[in-house]
């Protein structure tokens, strides 16, 4: 087992219409907007940007994010991560009743040294990291269309 390999899934019930989620989405500078964890997005061009993350742990990550699929018609938004992280993550936005399910997937390795070296003891605490991140950047995004 690679121990700095990551898989994740985050499902995000929302109260809104999935044309909504998807251009909230696919705005990523706005972001640090309503998700507190996402510290920064620095455009570099049209499909390319910087961007810093940090949740709980005292730690940044900063990775390239290059799109790789924008496709309003099936609700899918995917990059390409280098940098702290190296990997893919993929939005899939659909109807679910009167609102929306977005599902988040991600796969990463971890290139960042510091986590490098922790892999093993820090495991469920990266893990836990991320699903705080989530969780924040649900309620923050709810506020943010509720508000909008």
């Amino acid at each position: 087992m690679d121990w700095n390999h990551y898989r994740f899934r985050s499902l995000w019930p929302l109260p809104v219409p999935p044309a909504r989620v998807y251009a909230a989405l696919e705005r990523a500078e706005d972001y640090p907007r309503w998700w507190p964890q996402v510290r920064a997005v620095n455009r570099l061009g049209d499909t390319t940007a910087v961007i810093i993350i940090r949740s709980v742990l005292p730690y940044a990550m900063t990775f390239t994010a290059r799109e790789t699929r924008h496709d309003p018609a099936t609700g899918v938004l995917e990059i390409a991560m280098s940098g702290d992280i190296e990997g893919w993550a993929r939005w899939t936005v659909t109807a679910a009743g009167t609102g929306t399910l977005a599902r988040y997937d991600q796969v990463v390795a971890v290139n960042k040294p510091l986590l490098r070296r922790f892999a093993v003891p820090g495991r469920p605490v990266f893990r836990a990291n991320h699903r705080l991140m989530m969780r924040a950047g649900r309620r923050g995004l709810v506020a943010y269309l509720e508000a909008d």
